[in-house]
């Protein structure tokens, strides 16, 4: 069953995630915040993160500054881009 909510990400109604996709309070404050259309930003994002900066999600580093990412992604003012990122051509 979906059901909408104000997502802080879009400032719009949007269809709600449908579980927390998060462990703790923090994936409690994006199930209860944040659109499946937006998480799905934070993917693509976090994956083009993982991709540039060469990141390997079993060092603890790795994972703090991917979680420190998606709060600024989500909650605040943005992400940004590593300075040398190319977008690939569509």
């Amino acid at each position: 069953m979906t059901r909408n909510i104000n997502c802080v990400k879009l400032l719009k109604e949007a269809v709600s995630l449908p579980a927390s996709p998060y462990p703790g309070e923090l994936g409690e404050r994006i199930h209860q915040n944040i659109s499946s259309e937006a998480w799905s930003m934070w993917l693509s994002h976090q994956t083009m993160l993982i991709n540039e900066y060469r990141l390997s999600l079993i060092e603890p580093q790795a994972r703090e500054f991917l979680e420190k990412e998606m709060v600024k992604f989500l909650f605040g003012e943005g992400s940004d881009k590593p300075a040398e990122y190319i977008p690939p051509e569509e």
